[in-house]
């Protein structure tokens, strides 16, 4: 990824903010680079858990086939951390792409996340197309 990401006008948004633990933090006193998998990771779990139904997360779960991360500015102990998530326009199959921008609390992007999701069920363990409800909740 080259250009910075912002979600395409209409999409819907999920937003929520993260704080540093000072586990969080490495040796250079900012935010590690590890940490922003798990803070993507945990975005679009709770973007899902905020819109699927409960019957269908007891039928459905995405599993991570690929991570893209841009790294542009460190995040320092004390900053907040704004989140936003949304997905792809539509799946490809079982693939869903959800893009996560992390920002500081000046507004200006600390990294970004490209993520191709697969959704499976979980019942088999085998990857499902991702129905049509899941495009139009999502997008």
């Amino acid at each position: 990824m080259t250009k910075l990401l912002e979600p395409p006008e209409g999409r819907q948004v999920f937003c929520r903010t993260f704080e540093p633990t000072p586990a969080d933090i490495d040796e250079n006193g900012h935010v590690n680079n590890v940490v922003y998998l798990r803070w993507a990771q945990d975005m679009g779990v709770a973007h899902w858990q905020s819109r699927a139904p409960a019957q269908e997360q007891a039928t459905w779960a995405w599993i991570a086939l690929r991570h893209e991360i841009d790294y542009r500015r460190p995040l320092l102990p004390g900053e907040t951390a704004q989140a936003r998530t949304w997905v792809a326009e539509a799946p490809q199959g079982p693939r869903f792409d959800r893009f996560i921008r992390i920002d500081g609390p000046d507004g200006q992007m600390c990294a970004q996340v490209h993520t191709t999701w697969v959704l499976i069920e979980q019942a088999t363990g085998r990857p499902r197309r991702v129905p049509d409800w899941i495009t139009q909740v999502f997008t």
